[in-house]
């Protein structure tokens, strides 16, 4: 029996390398070592060379970062400028919101002309010679790293901002604009314009003519009576003054999350504040279903405790302590809505909420 069928491979038999190379190859396999094929010439950029090509180059990113700046000042014009309510016909979507495009296309751009002015900086001033690492281990040796701050340092002097004072200059402007639409929109988001637009809910009287407004079952609008609510049931509730808003269709999901409110009767024997007691009918409650600490939805109901728990971030509230917070993030009471009976026998809320619903905010005390 001979090696190919015992199957040992033929070309296994090791040639030797020709005088002078110092590598060993093999018959149908590739050569350890690969010479070094070297770097091509250099080629010079216009820049490189003519000084009159460099100062045309950095005048046009100069000019790049300068639209960037006006793109971000039209972002903050249009911020305080355009009302929220302006719209525009628009080919293909439909009507849309004037702010939002304004708002879009100027920071967009913005972004935009500060890349492409960097893209053109980097293609025409900043050093473009060839530089060629040698492989080593993962980490530098302490000589390297200790250099780290020398190598950042060329790298500014490669981009030729100690030449080209207008490209700096114009980039930090670009830069340092460009933060402030961020800048606008976290500090205009840090609370309400104003505090009457959550102080203010279509559960008060000035919606309905001064009348007290009935309780509707949600999301059948339909009238509740104090003979409906049996012990330990639960109504989830909106105002009679929503049906105008559902009929305009304007402003309905703003005027419903500030309504919510959750109906539940328990034996009045337990409720444990005088207020509480004074503001339902017969041990039939009604509070702020929007949770104190983000603005879930309060729906869950455990009757053998008298508590309820928002699903978002488990705070508990406890009926019988007029909504007290014995559990999790909210910081303040549910608040309550005051009711009463009509002559027809129908709940009703003579006024409105006390305070502002849904989540804290500093400027609740004003």
């Amino acid at each position: 029996m001979n090696e190919h069928e015992n199957g040992a491979p033929h070309e296994s038999t090791v040639v030797a390398p020709a005088s002078g190379s110092g590598e060993l190859m093999t018959h149908g396999a590739l050569p350890a070592r690969f010479e070094n094929p070297g770097l091509p010439p250099h080629v010079y950029r216009a820049s490189d060379v003519e000084p009159a090509a460099g100062k045309r180059a950095e005048r046009q990113v100069a000019t790049l970062f300068a639209l960037s700046m006006i793109a971000t000042v039209v972002f903050l014009v249009a911020y305080f400028a355009i009302p929220d309510e302006s719209t525009f016909f628009f080919p293909g979507i439909g009507t849309i919101k004037t702010i939002n495009v304004v708002l879009g296309l100027s920071m967009g751009f913005s972004l935009f002309f500060i890349g492409i002015g960097a893209v053109h900086w980097a293609k025409t001033l900043m050093s473009d010679h060839e530089i060629v690492e040698e492989r080593h281990l993962l980490r530098s040796p302490d000589v390297a790293r200790a250099q780290a701050v020398d190598v950042v340092v060329e790298g500014g002097r490669n981009a030729q901002l100690d030449r080209r004072p207008l490209l700096k200059y114009t980039l930090g402007g670009a830069l340092g604009l460009f933060a402030l639409p961020f800048a606008f929109q976290i500090v205009g988001s840090l609370g309400p314009v104003s505090i009457e637009e959550l102080k203010h809910t279509i559960w008060d009287p000035s919606e309905n003519g001064g009348k007290p407004i009935r309780l509707m079952r949600d999301p059948e609008m339909t009238p509740i009576k104090l003979s409906d609510v049996t012990q330990g049931s639960v109504f989830h509730v909106m105002p009679e003054t929503l049906q105008k808003y559902l009929d305009d269709g304007k402003h309905v999901l703003e005027a419903k999350a500030k309504a919510a409110v959750i109906l539940i009767r328990l034996d009045p024997d337990l409720i444990k504040v005088k207020k509480a007691r004074d503001w339902g009918v017969d041990g039939v409650v009604a509070y702020s279903k929007i949770c104190t600490h983000v603005g879930c939805a309060v729906g869950l109901y455990e009757q053998q405790t008298h508590h309820l728990l928002c699903p978002c971030h488990q705070s508990t509230f406890d009926l019988t302590e007029d909504c007290a917070v014995i559990f999790g993030p909210a910081k303040r009471p549910l608040p309550q809505l005051k009711i009463t009976v009509d002559d027809a026998g129908y709940l009703v809320a003579p006024e409105g909420f006390h305070e502002p619903v849904g989540p804290s905010f500093w400027e609740r005390a004003r």
